[in-house]
């Protein structure tokens, strides 16, 4: 295996919360846990470094600029990505990116015309990604439940867990 995929002797382990976004070098491992929220990945293979966001809603609809992006809605964690890729002279199409999330965390009530949450983080998401100019490697979306995301910057593996929390009949 070449050295540069290995696991390094050191390294840091940052856990997101919602609203979260990281972006490191090699020596980072990102991990979060993801309900209805959304998470994104992205890793350049040739500079070995990428970030993490995890965003609970498409975009704020509050009527106040804000002065800073708010890692909470999808369209602020996008430039905030956008400018990690400045600093970096770096574009989309050199990074391999993937996305998880969106599950159902309330599978037994009924589901109206009304596009939900997590449908809504994902659409939003895929089509900012489009926009922007990245390929979409790999997603890991909808569906009930959440998922535990692990992503290795120095291989640019992300390790899914993926708990189904679709409540069957019990007998008491």
């Amino acid at each position: 295996m070449d050295n540069r995929f290995r696991k390094p002797t050191y390294f840091i382990d940052i856990f997101l919360q919602p609203g979260d976004f990281y972006f490191g070098d090699r020596e980072s491992r990102i991990r979060t846990l993801l309900g209805s929220c959304v998470a994104i990945t992205m890793w350049h293979p040739r500079l070995h470094i990428g970030g993490m966001c995890h965003y609970l809603l498409p975009m704020c609809h509050d009527s106040h600029h804000r002065a800073e992006p708010d890692g909470r809605y999808a369209d602020d964690a996008m430039m905030l990505f956008m400018r990690e890729l400045k600093k970096t002279g770096t574009w989309p199409g050199d990074y391999e990116v993937k996305i998880f999330g969106g599950g159902n965390q309330f599978p037994n009530h009924a589901k109206g015309r009304v596009m939900s949450v997590p449908d809504k983080n994902i659409h939003f998401g895929l089509n900012t990604l489009t926009h922007h100019g990245f390929t979409i490697k790999a997603q890991h979306v909808g569906g009930n439940g959440y998922r535990n995301v692990i992503f290795d910057v120095w291989s640019g593996e992300v390790w899914i867990k993926h708990v189904n929390n679709q409540v069957m009949g019990a007998a008491i």
